[in-house]
Protein backbone atom coordinates (compact mmCIF):
# COMPACT_ATOMS: atom_id res chain seq x y z
CA UNK A 1 0.00 0.00 0.00
CA UNK A 2 1.34 3.67 -0.35
CA UNK A 3 0.55 5.96 1.90
CA UNK A 4 0.85 9.88 1.49
CA UNK A 5 0.48 12.85 4.14
CA UNK A 6 -0.75 15.88 2.11
CA UNK A 7 -0.51 19.02 4.74
CA UNK A 8 -2.22 21.91 4.10
CA UNK A 9 -0.07 24.96 4.82
CA UNK A 10 -1.63 28.20 2.94
CA UNK A 11 -2.95 31.17 4.52
CA UNK A 12 -1.22 34.36 5.95
CA UNK A 13 -2.72 34.16 9.87
CA UNK A 14 -3.74 37.48 9.99
CA UNK A 15 -5.22 36.38 13.64
CA UNK A 16 -2.23 36.37 15.15
CA UNK A 17 -0.55 39.88 14.42
CA UNK A 18 1.52 41.52 14.94
CA UNK A 19 4.01 38.19 14.83
CA UNK A 20 2.43 36.68 12.23
CA UNK A 21 2.74 38.79 8.72
CA UNK A 22 2.18 36.97 5.14
CA UNK A 23 5.69 36.62 5.12
CA UNK A 24 5.70 34.42 7.99
CA UNK A 25 2.17 32.92 8.74
CA UNK A 26 1.26 31.06 11.69
CA UNK A 27 2.46 27.97 10.62
CA UNK A 28 5.92 28.89 10.43
CA UNK A 29 5.79 30.27 14.31
CA UNK A 30 6.92 29.09 17.58
CA UNK A 31 3.44 29.48 19.13
CA UNK A 32 3.20 26.23 21.04
CA UNK A 33 7.28 25.63 21.96
CA UNK A 34 10.10 26.62 20.27
CA UNK A 35 9.36 25.27 17.04
CA UNK A 36 6.87 26.36 14.37
CA UNK A 37 3.95 24.75 13.66
CA UNK A 38 4.88 23.51 10.61
CA UNK A 39 8.20 21.43 12.54
CA UNK A 40 6.13 20.14 14.60
CA UNK A 41 3.65 18.69 12.18
CA UNK A 42 6.26 16.80 10.14
CA UNK A 43 8.02 15.44 13.51
CA UNK A 44 4.43 14.16 14.41
CA UNK A 45 3.77 12.37 11.04
CA UNK A 46 7.70 10.94 10.06
CA UNK A 47 6.09 7.78 11.54
CA UNK A 48 3.22 7.40 8.62
CA UNK A 49 4.85 8.38 5.96
CA UNK A 50 8.41 9.42 4.63
CA UNK A 51 9.34 12.71 3.26
CA UNK A 52 9.31 11.64 -0.28
CA UNK A 53 5.35 10.72 -0.07
CA UNK A 54 4.31 13.75 1.84
CA UNK A 55 3.34 16.90 -0.14
CA UNK A 56 2.81 20.19 1.50
CA UNK A 57 0.44 22.60 -0.36
CA UNK A 58 1.28 25.78 -0.06
CA UNK A 59 0.93 29.61 -1.63
CA UNK A 60 3.51 30.31 -4.37
CA UNK A 61 4.81 33.25 -2.03
CA UNK A 62 5.87 30.92 1.09
CA UNK A 63 7.53 28.34 -0.95
CA UNK A 64 11.07 29.40 0.21
CA UNK A 65 9.98 29.68 4.24
CA UNK A 66 8.31 26.30 3.54
CA UNK A 67 11.62 24.85 2.10
CA UNK A 68 13.50 26.43 4.84
CA UNK A 69 11.48 24.32 7.68
CA UNK A 70 10.85 21.43 6.07
CA UNK A 71 14.34 20.68 4.57
CA UNK A 72 13.50 16.66 4.49
CA UNK A 73 10.77 16.99 2.37
CA UNK A 74 11.94 16.92 -1.82
CA UNK A 75 11.31 20.40 -3.39
CA UNK A 76 8.79 18.42 -5.77
CA UNK A 77 6.59 18.02 -2.78
CA UNK A 78 5.94 21.56 -1.98
CA UNK A 79 3.39 22.60 -4.38
CA UNK A 80 2.92 26.18 -4.57
CA UNK A 81 -1.20 27.04 -5.79
CA UNK A 82 -0.65 30.01 -7.81
CA UNK A 83 -3.78 31.40 -6.67
CA UNK A 84 -6.26 31.12 -3.82
CA UNK A 85 -8.93 28.74 -4.53
CA UNK A 86 -10.16 26.30 -1.51
CA UNK A 87 -9.29 23.50 -0.15
CA UNK A 88 -11.38 21.28 -2.56
CA UNK A 89 -9.09 22.47 -5.85
CA UNK A 90 -6.10 21.84 -3.21
CA UNK A 91 -6.63 18.37 -2.27
CA UNK A 92 -8.10 17.44 -5.88
CA UNK A 93 -4.85 18.62 -7.05
CA UNK A 94 -2.75 16.72 -4.43
CA UNK A 95 -5.22 13.66 -5.41
CA UNK A 96 -3.98 14.12 -9.07
CA UNK A 97 -0.15 13.97 -8.12
CA UNK A 98 -0.93 11.08 -5.95
CA UNK A 99 -2.82 8.80 -8.42
CA UNK A 100 0.46 10.30 -11.50
CA UNK A 101 3.06 9.03 -8.77
CA UNK A 102 1.57 6.13 -7.09
CA UNK A 103 -1.38 4.69 -8.70
CA UNK A 104 -5.13 5.34 -8.30
CA UNK A 105 -5.29 2.86 -5.58
CA UNK A 106 -3.14 5.01 -3.08
CA UNK A 107 -4.17 6.69 0.24
CA UNK A 108 -3.98 10.01 1.24
CA UNK A 109 -4.27 11.68 4.51
CA UNK A 110 -5.14 15.18 4.83
CA UNK A 111 -3.92 17.78 7.51
CA UNK A 112 -3.09 20.84 8.07
CA UNK A 113 0.16 22.49 9.51
CA UNK A 114 -1.36 25.00 12.07
CA UNK A 115 -2.48 22.73 15.03
CA UNK A 116 -1.90 21.87 18.48
CA UNK A 117 -1.91 18.53 19.44
CA UNK A 118 -1.08 16.71 22.87
CA UNK A 119 -1.07 13.11 22.33
CA UNK A 120 1.28 12.67 19.14
CA UNK A 121 0.25 8.75 19.03
CA UNK A 122 -3.51 9.35 19.72
CA UNK A 123 -3.32 10.92 16.82
CA UNK A 124 -1.17 8.73 15.27
CA UNK A 125 -3.43 5.93 15.70
CA UNK A 126 -6.78 7.93 14.95
CA UNK A 127 -5.28 8.71 11.09
CA UNK A 128 -4.51 5.04 10.88
CA UNK A 129 -8.01 4.24 11.83
CA UNK A 130 -9.93 6.67 9.20
CA UNK A 131 -7.38 5.10 6.60
CA UNK A 132 -8.78 1.53 7.51
CA UNK A 133 -12.31 2.76 7.07
CA UNK A 134 -11.48 4.37 4.05
CA UNK A 135 -9.89 1.23 2.40
CA UNK A 136 -12.74 -0.96 3.86
CA UNK A 137 -15.68 1.03 2.90
CA UNK A 138 -14.02 3.07 -0.47
CA UNK A 139 -15.25 5.97 1.72
CA UNK A 140 -14.00 9.43 1.95
CA UNK A 141 -13.30 9.46 6.07
CA UNK A 142 -13.18 12.31 8.47
CA UNK A 143 -11.74 12.65 11.76
CA UNK A 144 -14.25 13.94 14.60
CA UNK A 145 -12.95 15.54 17.56
CA UNK A 146 -14.59 14.40 20.93
CA UNK A 147 -15.22 17.60 21.94
CA UNK A 148 -14.82 19.13 25.60
CA UNK A 149 -16.84 22.28 25.65
CA UNK A 150 -19.55 23.66 23.63
CA UNK A 151 -16.85 26.30 21.45
CA UNK A 152 -18.92 28.16 18.98
CA UNK A 153 -15.37 28.64 17.09
CA UNK A 154 -15.35 25.15 15.45
CA UNK A 155 -17.34 23.62 13.06
CA UNK A 156 -19.55 19.75 14.21
CA UNK A 157 -19.98 16.84 12.86
CA UNK A 158 -23.41 15.38 13.62
CA UNK A 159 -22.85 11.36 13.61
CA UNK A 160 -25.45 8.53 11.86
CA UNK A 161 -25.80 4.73 11.87
CA UNK A 162 -22.67 2.64 12.41
CA UNK A 163 -20.96 1.41 9.45
CA UNK A 164 -19.67 -2.14 9.14
CA UNK A 165 -16.02 -1.31 9.65
CA UNK A 166 -16.84 0.48 13.12
CA UNK A 167 -17.40 4.05 12.08
CA UNK A 168 -19.77 6.13 11.94
CA UNK A 169 -21.88 7.63 8.98
CA UNK A 170 -22.15 11.37 8.61
CA UNK A 171 -25.46 12.63 8.96
CA UNK A 172 -24.69 16.47 8.47
CA UNK A 173 -21.90 19.14 8.70
CA UNK A 174 -22.66 22.33 10.45
CA UNK A 175 -21.19 25.36 10.16
CA UNK A 176 -19.85 27.44 12.91
CA UNK A 177 -22.97 27.77 15.79
CA UNK A 178 -23.65 30.49 18.33
CA UNK A 179 -22.76 29.42 21.71
CA UNK A 180 -26.09 28.23 23.04
CA UNK A 181 -26.58 25.50 20.16
CA UNK A 182 -22.76 24.86 20.45
CA UNK A 183 -23.72 23.61 24.30
CA UNK A 184 -26.70 21.81 23.19
CA UNK A 185 -24.34 19.97 20.24
CA UNK A 186 -22.21 19.11 23.06
CA UNK A 187 -24.72 17.42 24.78
CA UNK A 188 -26.09 15.44 21.78
CA UNK A 189 -23.16 13.72 20.51
CA UNK A 190 -21.88 15.77 17.98
CA UNK A 191 -18.40 15.92 16.82
CA UNK A 192 -15.85 18.86 16.10
CA UNK A 193 -14.98 19.22 12.92
CA UNK A 194 -10.90 18.65 12.95
CA UNK A 195 -10.42 18.56 8.97
CA UNK A 196 -8.40 15.62 8.81
CA UNK A 197 -9.27 13.48 5.93
CA UNK A 198 -8.56 9.54 4.73
CA UNK A 199 -9.39 8.39 1.44
CA UNK A 200 -8.43 6.49 -1.64
CA UNK A 201 -7.09 8.67 -4.26
CA UNK A 202 -9.69 7.76 -6.82
CA UNK A 203 -12.17 7.30 -4.49
CA UNK A 204 -11.49 11.33 -3.76
CA UNK A 205 -11.37 11.64 -6.94
CA UNK A 206 -14.51 10.08 -8.32
CA UNK A 207 -16.64 12.28 -5.66
CA UNK A 208 -14.85 14.96 -7.25
CA UNK A 209 -16.23 14.48 -10.73
CA UNK A 210 -19.81 13.40 -9.50
CA UNK A 211 -20.14 15.76 -7.09
CA UNK A 212 -18.18 18.70 -7.61
CA UNK A 213 -18.58 20.76 -10.90
CA UNK A 214 -16.93 23.52 -9.41
CA UNK A 215 -13.39 21.25 -9.66
CA UNK A 216 -14.50 18.67 -11.83
CA UNK A 217 -14.40 20.76 -15.07
CA UNK A 218 -10.57 21.43 -14.49
CA UNK A 219 -9.97 17.85 -14.25
CA UNK A 220 -11.01 16.67 -17.15
CA UNK A 221 -10.12 20.00 -19.40
CA UNK A 222 -7.47 21.72 -17.78
CA UNK A 223 -5.48 19.43 -15.40
CA UNK A 224 -3.52 18.31 -18.44
CA UNK A 225 -2.15 21.78 -19.04
CA UNK A 226 -0.81 22.06 -15.72
CA UNK A 227 -0.96 23.55 -12.30
CA UNK A 228 -1.70 26.89 -13.17
CA UNK A 229 -4.18 26.20 -16.31
CA UNK A 230 -5.94 23.85 -13.62
CA UNK A 231 -6.07 26.68 -10.87
CA UNK A 232 -6.94 29.08 -13.32
CA UNK A 233 -10.10 27.08 -14.35
CA UNK A 234 -11.06 26.10 -10.45
CA UNK A 235 -14.41 27.85 -9.21
CA UNK A 236 -13.38 28.67 -4.83
CA UNK A 237 -14.98 25.95 -2.86
CA UNK A 238 -14.04 24.25 0.15
CA UNK A 239 -13.71 20.55 0.71
CA UNK A 240 -16.27 20.43 3.08
CA UNK A 241 -18.79 22.44 0.93
CA UNK A 242 -17.84 21.03 -2.60
CA UNK A 243 -17.51 17.31 -1.57
CA UNK A 244 -18.12 15.97 1.54
CA UNK A 245 -21.63 17.72 2.30
CA UNK A 246 -22.65 16.49 -0.75
CA UNK A 247 -21.82 12.57 -1.09
CA UNK A 248 -23.13 9.37 0.54
CA UNK A 249 -19.99 7.93 1.17
CA UNK A 250 -18.81 10.30 3.59
CA UNK A 251 -18.03 8.49 7.60
CA UNK A 252 -16.15 9.90 10.59
CA UNK A 253 -14.12 8.36 13.23
CA UNK A 254 -14.06 9.81 16.62
CA UNK A 255 -10.59 10.97 18.10
CA UNK A 256 -9.60 12.17 21.19
CA UNK A 257 -6.23 13.38 21.28
CA UNK A 258 -6.08 17.00 22.32
CA UNK A 259 -6.39 18.39 19.28
CA UNK A 260 -6.77 21.98 18.89
CA UNK A 261 -6.41 24.55 15.63
CA UNK A 262 -4.68 27.14 18.07
CA UNK A 263 -6.83 29.97 15.67
CA UNK A 264 -6.42 32.71 18.59
CA UNK A 265 -4.00 34.30 20.72
CA UNK A 266 -6.21 33.76 23.31
CA UNK A 267 -6.11 30.06 22.33
CA UNK A 268 -2.56 29.49 23.60
CA UNK A 269 -4.18 29.41 26.90
CA UNK A 270 -5.26 25.91 26.14
CA UNK A 271 -2.26 24.64 24.63
CA UNK A 272 0.67 26.60 26.79
CA UNK A 273 1.49 26.02 30.83
CA UNK A 274 0.33 28.74 32.92
CA UNK A 275 1.54 30.15 35.42
CA UNK A 276 -0.08 29.79 39.19
CA UNK A 277 -2.47 32.78 38.16
CA UNK A 278 -3.07 30.93 34.39
CA UNK A 279 -1.10 33.94 32.48
CA UNK A 280 0.44 32.60 29.41
CA UNK A 281 3.89 34.43 28.48
CA UNK A 282 6.67 34.33 26.13
CA UNK A 283 9.71 36.41 26.43
CA UNK A 284 10.35 38.64 29.39
CA UNK A 285 7.50 38.97 31.29
CA UNK A 286 6.43 40.10 34.75
CA UNK A 287 3.04 40.00 36.16
CA UNK A 288 1.61 41.29 39.31
CA UNK A 289 -2.00 40.51 40.82
CA UNK A 290 -2.60 39.73 36.64
CA UNK A 291 -4.66 36.22 35.63
CA UNK A 292 -5.64 35.12 32.44
CA UNK A 293 -3.65 37.19 30.16
CA UNK A 294 -1.93 36.15 26.94
CA UNK A 295 1.76 37.78 26.58
CA UNK A 296 4.43 37.41 24.02
CA UNK A 297 7.16 39.95 24.90
CA UNK A 298 9.95 39.88 21.34
CA UNK A 299 12.50 42.14 21.88
CA UNK A 300 11.06 44.47 24.91
CA UNK A 301 9.95 43.61 28.02
CA UNK A 302 6.49 43.70 29.70
CA UNK A 303 5.33 44.40 33.06
CA UNK A 304 1.47 44.05 34.02
CA UNK A 305 -0.07 44.74 37.10
CA UNK A 306 -3.54 43.89 38.30
CA UNK A 307 -4.95 43.45 35.05
CA UNK A 308 -6.96 39.83 33.71
CA UNK A 309 -7.84 38.56 30.49
CA UNK A 310 -5.44 41.13 28.25
CA UNK A 311 -3.68 39.92 25.14
CA UNK A 312 -0.19 42.36 24.66
CA UNK A 313 2.11 41.61 21.72
CA UNK A 314 5.15 43.41 21.77
CA UNK A 315 7.85 43.07 18.23
CA UNK A 316 9.77 45.47 16.24
CA UNK A 317 8.79 48.29 17.96
CA UNK A 318 5.23 47.72 18.07
CA UNK A 319 2.90 46.66 20.85
CA UNK A 320 -0.35 45.24 20.28
CA UNK A 321 -3.02 45.87 23.39
CA UNK A 322 -6.03 44.26 23.28
CA UNK A 323 -8.18 41.39 25.41
CA UNK A 324 -8.63 38.07 24.55
CA UNK A 325 -12.35 38.14 23.17
CA UNK A 326 -11.17 40.78 20.74
CA UNK A 327 -8.04 38.36 19.67
CA UNK A 328 -10.56 36.93 17.83
CA UNK A 329 -11.38 39.24 15.28
CA UNK A 330 -8.01 40.92 14.81
CA UNK A 331 -8.56 41.53 10.72
CA UNK A 332 -10.88 44.00 11.51
CA UNK A 333 -8.43 45.91 13.66
CA UNK A 334 -5.80 44.90 10.25
CA UNK A 335 -8.14 46.35 7.52
CA UNK A 336 -8.60 49.36 9.70
CA UNK A 337 -4.70 50.55 10.08
CA UNK A 338 -2.51 52.42 8.14
CA UNK A 339 -0.49 50.66 5.92
CA UNK A 340 2.69 51.77 7.42
CA UNK A 341 1.44 50.53 10.86
CA UNK A 342 0.19 47.53 10.07
CA UNK A 343 3.95 46.78 7.80
CA UNK A 344 5.98 48.16 10.99
CA UNK A 345 6.64 44.54 11.88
Amino acid sequence: MNRWVVILAGGVGSRFWPLSTPQRPKQLLPLVNERPLLENTLSRLADVAPPERTLILTNASLVSAISAAAPSVPADNIIAEPKPAGTAAALAWAALEIEKRSGTGSTMICVHADWAIADDEGFRQALLAAERVAIEEQALVTVGIVPTRGDPGFGYIQPGADTESGARAVTRFVEKPDRARAEWMLHEGYLWNSGIFAWRVGDFLAEVRASTPEVSKALETDAQRGLAAFFESVEPISVDNGVLERSARVRVVPGSFGWDDVGTWAALRRVKAEDDSGNVTSGQVHALEATGNVVHAEGNSVVLYGVTDLVVVTRGGLTLVTTAEKSADLKKLIDDLPADLRDLV
